[in-house]
């Protein structure tokens, strides 16, 4: 029983991660219908200042909240707006093309400016472990769990009881109403990109001081990212947070009985199985931004 406990500990934890991973992923799809390819450069680039401005003003790398989400937030805004939205009457495939080419552009930068080398951001003691019954964890994976509640909790609050989230909400279900009724959807599209890139922010902040940072850093998450979102059900920010506990659950305990070589098998396995037998997702419609519950 300890071990099973651990097992689901670890795996919730992991699966949290994956959550603030994929939950920004899923609300770019839900409302601008655009399949973000370059979701794992973004991260990388949070990650990167983090370590830079923890580095060189001696900060908490928690406080650079304040510089690295507002600024992904800004980035988002001007991909939105300058690269996607002038794309926006082409076909779909040229604007995954053009994700796809950002997120190249995106690595060959960081490749150029600093090399292919590992950056280590300061701990800050987020790497000291605490112990939760049999299992032990680390203080940075139990803030990023509560964060990622938070974050979930958060976009269900903005999305429900504001102005701009129902006109988000709107702009989902039914574009062409929603320009009628006075919306203007390019504006509330460059705002949910903006948004989705900064929900990415925080979770690069929060994995910084836990996980090392390269070029290549993005590509290691941005592949589950997108299991993660067609599985929850795309557009679907409940369905993405559940998804990726289901997921962190199965690496868990994949890991510990069939190996690291084979969790993945395994990951992908259920991943098709869902694909097979309920292809809109486990949790929802694809044509519709569900509520969190």
């Amino acid at each position: 029983m300890d071990l099973l406990f651990s097992l689901v500990i670890n795996g919730l934890m992991l699966g949290s991660l994956y959550a603030m991973v994929s939950v920004g992923l899923t609300l770019i799809f839900g409302i601008t219908k655009v399949i973000n390819f370059a979701h794992g450069e973004f991260m990388m680039i949070g990650m990167m200042l983090t370590y830079i401005i923890t580095t060189y003003l001696g900060i908490h790398p928690y406080l650079t909240l304040v510089f690295v989400v507002p600024l992904l937030f800004l980035l988002g805004i001007v991909v939105q707006k300058y690269l996607i939205e002038p794309l926006k009457d082409s076909d779909e495939h040229i604007q995954i093309f053009a994700t796809v080419g950002l997120s190249i552009a995106m690595i060959n930068l960081v490749l150029m400016l600093a090399g292919s080398n590992n950056f280590n951001t300061p701990s800050s003691g987020l790497r000291e472990t605490l112990g939760l019954g049999a299992a032990t964890v680390l203080t940075g994976q139990v803030v990023i769990m509560l964060c990622s509640i938070f974050m979930v909790g958060g976009l269900h609050l903005f999305l429900t009881k504001t102005q701009m989230g129902r006109a988000i909400r709107a702009t989902a279900q039914n574009r062409n109403a929603a320009q009628l009724m006075g919306i203007n959807v390019s504006r509330i599209n460059m705002v949910t990109f903006g948004i989705g890139i900064a929900c990415v922010g925080i979770a690069a902040v929060l994995l910084s001081p836990l996980y090392p940072v390269n070029a290549q850093t993005g590509q290691s998450f941005v592949l589950i990212a997108f299991v993660i979102v067609v599985m929850g059900g795309l557009g679907s920010i409940a369905g993405a947070f559940y998804a990726a506990l289901i997921i962190g659950l199965v690496d868990a305990f994949a890991g510990f009985y069939l190996g690291s070589s084979l969790k993945d098998v395994a990951v992908f396995g259920i991943f098709l199985l869902v694909l097979i037998f309920r292809p809109s997702g486990l949790f929802g419609n694809a044509r519709k931004l569900a509520h969190v519950s």
